[in-house]
């Protein structure tokens, strides 16, 4: 349930939300809305494609955010407190529709799902971080993400197009955060550095601005790529972004920590 490639650059790139499965068993208490996967970060690894030609690590999931959300803390502690929170094993769409025509998961459906699809995930991230330390001495992450570029329930107004997450500058080295802002001030998009999105929990728990790993998280307005009004892939929209992204990249393979 999970696609892994190992690559010899000090870069990873983990995709936790762009899984689309459902499992039967799951799928058979859930919603008609719920089956559609709505939340889904559409086609982002489609936009990163280019990166697999760098010698990049990558790691990708089949399983829906839906099932467990892999970029919640394992104890589902809120990320934003006073915030709405959508939860390690989520009851509800991003604008508050049920997912689950039955009762939600209970507690120990929430250890079961945790342990099953949660913690796979995060060992192999874990391996491929410590396989990048041991060959360079260092490693960055990138947790690549997108959402709707409205989502009246999580934030107001329009969210600006590149969102740039190093947990106020915990998480990563201050220039790497600096150098991967102004990489998404390039181009013809509107950008933030640790605004509404600051990095959830893997950019948070992996990523140190001491080392060894130093973590950004990038979320990317569906706006800028997808057609109006839907989830379908638009060539048009996607080819400046994709440029950007080609961009941020090379700053994440060609930045060097301070010694």
């Amino acid at each position: 349930m999970i696609h892994s490639t190992e690559g010899s650059a000090p870069l990873i790139i983990s995709f936790p939300h762009v899984g689309t499965v459902i499992p039967a068993d799951i799928a058979a208490g859930m919603t008609v809305r719920a089956r559609a996967v709505e939340d889904t970060d559409w086609h982002v690894e489609k936009l990163y494609e280019f990166a697999r030609a760098r010698q990049v690590s990558w790691l990708e999931p089949t399983l829906s955010r839906y099932v467990v959300d892999l970029n919640r803390p394992p104890d589902d502690a809120a990320l934003y407190p006073g915030q709405v929170s959508t939860g390690l094993c989520p009851a509800a769409t991003f604008d508050g529709e049920a997912l689950y025509a039955v009762a939600p998961p209970d507690v120990h459906e929430v250890n079961r799902r945790r342990e099953l699809y949660w913690q796979p995930y995060h060992t192999r991230l874990r391996q491929l971080l410590d396989a990048a330390i041991a060959r360079h001495g260092y490693a960055v992450l990138l947790d690549a993400h997108s959402i709707a570029s409205e989502v009246p329930r999580l934030f107001d107004g329009r969210l600006p197009d590149l969102n740039v997450g190093t947990n106020d500058g915990r998480s990563c080295g201050s220039s790497l955060g600096e150098s991967v802002y102004a990489a998404a001030c390039s181009g013809p998009f509107t950008a933030v550095l640790n605004g509404r999105f600051k990095g959830g929990f893997i950019t948070r728990h992996y990523g140190q601005s001491a080392g060894p790993v130093h973590a950004v998280q990038l979320e990317i307005g569906q706006s800028t790529y997808l057609e109006s009004d839907s989830v379908e892939w638009s060539d048009a929209r996607a080819a400046p972004l994709v440029g950007v992204l080609a961009s941020i990249v090379e700053v994440l393979l060609s930045w060097r920590p301070e010694l």
